[in-house]
């Protein structure tokens, strides 16, 4: 019995030990995935508590929970509108890119602990995919706002890469141990792991967010609904012989895109347990590794995360996209930098454990290694390398709080809160405001006094307005009540002032004393763009022509709406 009380007290104080470090992230610029691989450890055999976990199979199992928790989480937030440009380059990093960076960090660790070819190419497949616990963590928390094409691209191929670094991993075990199969069962896997996952996985989300949608349960029940039903599609895909990660994430993305009340009961809870699935699986992963092993193996360990972060992933980046994709040269970069590795090879390290491999503590401690110099080297910088490669986007206002009304079953009314911090909102009637159509002011708020408002209420800074509304309306209430910091960084980066989309090129030309080619005087400013541009244009694109960076600054369906002017 005392066992079980000291559980629950090592436990509780973790993980409470882990969210109050988070302020330290966030302080400090230190990923926070890594301080919870560094409580775990701090917490293990050699660690403070001395807590002794070495029970492989429970961490499996462990792992297996947590990112599928974490990838139907990240699936629930994917809207579908990114694939449009995502899609294509991320699979190609997903199946092509693993294959390459595995290959190549096999052979150098090959060289590196002087191992046989097989054995060098399972570090590499072990290593080999991005992680998706990693990716969304420090997209989302470290306020990083990438332009579409880049963040749409990170977020899909982490979601999708690790069938593959899986059918790696275990085709080589097998192959160590005597039990690979012929090249005919060997190519039935690898198409079996991808084809029920994306079968079952769509087909599966698509039946549970029409379920969803369908029931009337009380508020609370949906989150956990959708959990059990991820976790069905899971284990049915598992069963089957399929991706199960793979498939939680496309019925994460079905039932996340299917509109309706039941996305607002869903989404808050799961993003507390992906939380706590990542903190509960980078503890677990740290309680389970022995420090003094990793050390011995540090150094040659070092060199190989250092060849992947520097070597493999910018060749399998460059090779399997820059070629086929219109991506920028900076942004093919910062995609080769955000190679982010996690839980996903330090759970895949387990395999060889598992299966009995020789040397297999090897694996488990070289892949440890890698995951904590990447998420240190590129994860501590990705910030900076975002804003030194341009990147980002600016951030503009969105509302204080926001929440539904609950009075139509689909495309319902919301209630968005917003504080007056535009200057240009000071002492302006609320009459004279242009508000969307569908929209209004139901409560207006002044040194903590409730105001009812009428046309002629003058607006003061510091007011809190309270706005009922659709989600289509938000667009123009962010325009709206964008504050003056906001307002100053847009247009440091769009530029002073911008150009409707539909505007005729032969205008635009004769107005700013430009030339035109004879196919490019019929064309709009939106078409020109995005003929320069080639692809599929994103927010924050720019294109420099005669001395003025045209930038896209709106979008609308996939098509430019409108444009910033800024001048070298």
């Amino acid at each position: 019995m005392d066992a079980i009380y000291t559980f629950f007290l090592v436990g509780g104080s973790l993980m409470a030990l882990s969210i109050l470090a988070s302020r330290l992230s966030s302080m400090m610029g230190v990923p926070l995935l890594l301080i919870f691989l560094g409580l775990g450890m701090l917490a293990g055999e050699e660690g403070v508590l001395g807590v002794v976990f070495d029970d492989y199979s429970m961490a499996f199992a462990i792992g297996h929970l947590a990112l599928a928790m974490i990838l139907l989480d990240g699936g629930l937030r994917t809207r579908l509108k990114t694939f449009r440009v995502g899609f294509k380059p991320a699979l190609s990093l997903a199946t092509f890119g693993v294959f390459i960076t595995s290959a190549i960090v096999g052979v150098i660790a090959m060289w590196i602990f002087d191992l046989t070819i097989v054995q060098g190419l399972l570090v590499g497949a072990i290593v080999g995919s991005t992680d998706a616990a990693a990716v969304f963590s420090m997209l989302s928390g470290r306020g990083v706002n990438l332009n579409e094409r880049v963040g749409a691209t990170l977020e899909i191929e982490s979601g999708t890469n690790d069938p593959m670094a899986i059918f790696l991993t275990l085709m080589l075990v097998e192959l160590l141990v005597g039990d690979i199969g012929g090249p005919f069962e060997t190519l039935l896997f690898f198409i079996t792991q991808f084809g029920i996952g994306l079968i079952v996985g769509l087909g599966g989300g698509w039946l549970s967010a029409k379920l969803l949608r369908w029931l009337d349960l009380a508020p609370g029940l949906y989150a956990m609904l959708a959990l059990a039903l991820g976790f069905s599609v899971f284990g049915l895909t598992s069963v089957l012989g399929g991706s199960g990660f793979l498939a939680i994430y496309l019925a994460g993305l079905m039932i996340g895109n299917q509109p309706g009340r039941h996305l607002n009961f869903i989404l808050p809870v799961h993003d507390g347990l992906a939380w706590l699935s990542q903190i509960g699986l980078f503890l677990v992963l740290g309680l389970l590794v022995t420090p003094s092993e990793l050390w011995d193996v540090a150094l040659p360990a070092g060199l190989v995360a250092l060849a992947l972060i520097f070597i493999a992933r910018p060749l399998a980046v460059l090779i399997t996209i820059k070629p086929f994709f219109k991506f920028r040269w900076r942004e093919t970069f910062f995609i080769a930098w955000v190679g982010l590795r996690g839980a996903v090879p330090i759970v895949l390290a387990i395999f060889p454990v598992i299966g009995g491999v020789e040397n297999a503590s090897l694996y488990f401690n070289v892949a440890f290694a890698v995951v904590l110099m990447s998420l240190l080297i590129q994860g501590g910088s990705l910030t900076l390398m975002a804003k030194w490669l341009k990147v980002e986007v600016p951030v503009g206002t969105v509302p204080n709080r926001r929440g539904p009304l609950g009075i139509l079953p689909e495309n319902d009314f919301e209630l968005f809160v917003y504080g007056v911090e535009n200057q240009d909102l000071e002492d302006v009637p609320i009459r004279l405001l242009r508000f969307p159509s569908g929209a209004l002011i139901s409560a207006l708020f002044r040194d903590h006094t409730m105001l009812h408002p009428k046309g002629s209420t003058r607006l003061k800074l510091g007011d809190v307005i309270c706005v009922i509304g659709r989600s289509e309306d938000l667009y123009a209430l962010n325009r709206l009540f964008n504050g003056d910091a906001k307002l100053k960084q847009e247009r440091a980066f769009f530029g002073t002032f911008t150009l409707d989309g539909s505007a005729q090129m032969q205008d635009i030309a004769q107005a700013y004393g430009l030339t035109l080619s004879p196919g490019e005087q019929n064309m709009t400013l939106a078409e020109f763009i995005a003929l320069r541009v080639g692809g599929h244009p994103v927010i924050g694109d720019d294109v420099d022509w005669h001395g003025i960076h045209w930038v896209v600054s709106d979008m609308e369906g996939g098509k430019i709406t409108r444009v910033g002017l800024r001048l070298y």
